[in-house]
């Protein structure tokens, strides 16, 4: 099977706009939350998220074509852009009949949903709709957009399966190329969730933090008083190429992608297993795919999301898939700084791994402050601030309602 490497990155999140911003931001240890400025949520349970800041779509793309394409879009195709410029692809530098793209989105054109289904079910007489509704709204058209700007014709579609959406069109971007189906391929995930609809509907479900008098330290993965996580918003590109691909044309090489695992828990819509027993066994997937023991993991960048359930099941899971090796990881939780980007969360996750490796230093799980007793206080969950420390290999873990798992295991590239 074909080797496979990372060359470029790009990011637009909470806490960066860009790869380098975001990449500081991580390992500061800076908080994304704030007060929701894109609707009114005085009368919401939870008013506040983690929002995309400072994000004008004109400074990137024609008024027109902005005009025409949810934010999920839009920031999908940001980050590509930045992906594929520190790539050093261009035209004429790859088979277009070889190289593609996999997204993944949660959710899809949120926004546009609400403000032209919804609003104008609102309106007396009958609903006029945009005849750019569909396009903007369907979840497969991120990747669309993608390929037809950089003619991209080979494999070309969208994962959606919660908050696992990303971490899904990472693995099946890793296989397609491991294959020999493709040379490269653009893949990662966007979401833009931060809506009425989206902040109503998941606090409705009590998934929501609630912490509205100190929403930067909402998002408290592991610690005692947790109490849901935050809604963030954003997105994560990744490009991929077989490591001849990118030898031929004398590419820089960031990371090796090296495995995936992807299952089900099969036990309920929402709550994971108490076991955490669909955790379990995509992170032995994914290592076993990967060729690789449990002693060969540095760090995990886990799912924790801050919520009362899932927290307790994954630490769990980590416990029974590597044993005594689960106390010399380092463990954390980055949707402690970032929100939860649901679709798009197990794209910037990858890349905080991958930072992890470049660095050589682990971001931190911030506001924790109290210790719960059914987790393990001997696990190293990297609180506060970064850790210094050489990573060689890692596992990124998402998992999505429905009970859907992924994990991605990522290396350090040596030749």
């Amino acid at each position: 099977m074909n080797r496979v490497v990372v060359t470029g990155i790009g990011a637009l999140t909470p806490i960066g706009n860009n790869f380098e911003e975001y990449k500081n931001a991580l390992l500061e240890g800076k908080s994304g939350a704030g007060p929701i400025t894109k609707f009114d949520a005085e009368l919401f349970k939870t008013r506040f998220a983690c929002e995309v800041k400072n994000f004008v779509p004109e400074d990137f793309m024609h008024r027109r074509e902005a005009r025409r394409i949810d934010p999920f879009s839009q920031y999908a195709m940001v980050v590509t852009d930045e992906a594929m410029q520190m790539s050093g692809l261009s035209e004429g530098s790859f088979d277009p009949d070889r190289a593609g793209v996999i997204w993944g989105s949660g959710i899809g054109g949120f926004k546009t949903i609400e403000a032209e289904i919804h609003d104008a079910a609102l309106r007396e007489g009958a609903p006029k709709y945009s005849p750019f509704l569909i396009p903007k709204l369907i979840a497969d058209i991120a990747p669309g957009h993608i390929s037809i700007k950089y003619g991209m014709r080979g494999i070309n579609y969208a994962t959606v399966s919660a908050c696992a959406s990303a971490s899904h069109a990472i693995g099946n971007a890793l296989d397609a190329i491991r294959l020999g189906r493709a040379d490269v391929m653009i893949t990662g995930g966007s979401e833009a969730a931060v809506t009425r609809a989206g902040i109503g509907g998941f606090s409705s479900m009590k998934a929501l933090s609630e912490r509205n008098d100190s929403p930067q330290t909402a998002s408290r993965p592991f610690d005692k008083d947790r109490d849901g996580f935050v809604l963030g918003e954003g997105a994560g590109a990744i490009v991929l190429e077989s490591l001849e691909h990118a030898k031929k044309r004398g590419a820089s090489i960031i990371a090796e992608i090296v495995g995936s695992g992807m299952t089900a828990d099969a036990h309920h819509i929402t709550a994971p297993h108490p076991e955490g027993l669909g955790a379990q066994n995509v992170m032995k997937l994914a290592l076993k795919d990967a060729k690789l023991n449990p002693e060969d993991i540095d760090y995990i960048n886990v799912h924790g999301t801050s919520t009362p359930l899932g927290d307790i099941a994954e630490t769990k899971a980590i416990k029974s898939v590597f044993g005594d090796n689960a106390y010399d990881l380092n463990i954390s939780s980055t949707k402690s700084m970032t929100g939860h980007l649901l679709g798009a969360a197990g794209a910037i996750e990858c890349i905080a791994g991958i930072i992890a490796i470049q660095e050589s230093a682990i971001p931190p799980t911030i506001n924790y402050q109290t210790q719960d007793p059914e987790i393990d206080s001997k696990l190293n969950l990297t609180l506060k601030d970064a850790q210094e420390r050489e990573v060689k290999a890692l596992l990124s873990n998402t998992f999505g309602f429905g009970g859907h798992n992924s994990c991605i295991a990522i290396k350090k590239f040596t030749d």
